[in-house]
């Protein structure tokens, strides 16, 4: 099989050696060609454009900075499109954009080839380690097909449903990392700012139940089933603690954004009568905003959770 691989950046280039190190025969090009002077070195062709690439290889991965770049290696004259033929898998590695991707397979379907959005989370340590999570979305059957060579780049490739979905699975990852974030901020300076050592905070509040979790599975209590009653924690009690800790950062001076809005959101669940409901209540409120309905089984959950614990 030869591998195309496009984009030696800083992620790039330590999954292109990994698939180098699998024994891949690697055909590479970028817009600097000395970023691949370490894989021409260690036996890697070089190409001058997506299209010699494309129109060589069996599979073909990008891995750039944006939907702009992408845009321009797919569909320029020189572009991975002009050098597709029947049988081609092409994977974006990218964080892109779900319609542009969604463009792309239909543009390669035409051709007899196969687009996948790919986009991969573990940053440049886990690219390095091979320790990456790859969500594809695509032909399952073609997925299949290559899921050797997607194991030579990560430890957790995994098929997530049709074009565009394994997008909108990395995008909800990060955004939600990022809220996280910045809630982590706030409540992390009040403590401070009240007289905690920052590292002794730390050490304290991740040994509570939430630090004792994965920061996904707590949603699976009640928000994904869609069941709010009997309550774990009620709601009114939930309150009175977030009361607490954002009057706390009123006194202390410190800027406490989404700690108010999230007061207020329970102040909303609680007009509606929700006291005695789940502390996730408010969740409810953004269900919906949004128009939509959460109501997975619990068997399916409990799969899911069973199968990381064996």
């Amino acid at each position: 099989m030869k591998v195309g691989f496009i984009g030696l950046g800083t992620m790039g280039a330590f999954m292109a050696s990994s698939l180098q190190k699998s024994q891949y025969k690697l055909v590479v090009t970028d817009i600097r060609r000395d970023a691949a002077a370490k894989h021409l070195d260690a036996g890697a062709e070089w190409a001058a454009t997506p299209k010699e690439i494309a129109a060589q290889c069996d599979v073909v991965f990008t891995s750039l900075p944006g939907p702009p770049e992408v845009e321009t290696v797919v569909f320029g004259g020189d572009g991975i499109l002009a050098g597709a033929h029947p049988g081609l898998a092409y994977f974006d590695l990218s964080t892109n954009s779900q319609a542009l991707m969604r463009r792309v397979n239909e543009a390669l379907a035409e051709k007899g080839a196969f687009g996948f959005d790919a986009p991969v989370s573990g940053g440049p340590k886990g690219a390095e380690s091979g320790k990456l999570a790859i969500w594809a979305g695509g032909d399952r059957a073609v997925f299949e097909q290559h899921r050797k060579v997607l194991d030579a780049i990560g430890d957790q490739a995994a098929y997530i449903g049709p074009i565009g979905t394994a997008t909108v699975a990395k995008l909800v990852h990060n955004m939600a990392g990022y809220a996280v974030q910045t809630a982590m901020a706030e409540v992390f300076t009040m403590g401070v700012k009240a007289g905690m050592d920052p590292v002794d905070l730390w050490k304290a509040v991740r040994q509570g139940a939430l630090g004792r979790r994965r920061m996904f599975d707590r949603v699976a209590d009640q928000f994904l089933i869609g069941k709010y009653d009997p309550p774990a924690f009620a709601l009114k009690l939930a309150h009175k603690d977030v009361s607490l800790a954002v009057q706390m950062g009123r006194d202390l001076g410190v800027p406490m954004r989404f700690c108010n809005l999230t007061l207020e959101e329970m102040n909303e669940a609680r007009n509606r009568g929700w006291d005695n409901r789940d502390s996730r209540g408010p969740m409810l409120l953004q269900v919906e905003r949004a128009g939509v309905r959460m109501a997975a089984g619990p068997a399916a959950i409990k799969a899911i959770l069973d199968a990381d614990k064996a």
